[in-house]
């Protein structure tokens, strides 16, 4: 544990943040687990948890909580699942 006050206050700060940071990854994971379930269920509102999930994947990756490559690398797969569940559904 740092003497030094300013120390000692970035220290609190980052572990607010941590823990913050922490609860915002599990839940975006969450989300794109309940969408991944739908997808599976064939539920009917996967399209909705769809956007839900691409709209916490761009927030997360403007909070800079993920790269912008990931989550443009998670939302692809999203549609690509999607699409694909649409087409199997459609023969």
């Amino acid at each position: 544990m740092p003497n030094i006050k300013s120390s000692i206050k970035r220290v609190r700060k980052a572990r607010a943040k941590t823990e913050q940071n922490k609860a915002r990854r599990s839940e975006l994971k969450t989300v794109i687990r309940n969408y991944n379930k739908a997808l599976v269920s064939n539920s009917e509102n996967k399209e909705e948890l769809l956007k839900q999930a691409i709209k916490k994947l761009d927030k997360a990756a403007s909070k800079k909580l993920i790269h912008k490559n990931k989550a443009s690398r998670k939302k692809s797969q999203l549609m690509k699942a999607y699409n694909a569940a649409a087409a199997q559904a459609s023969e």
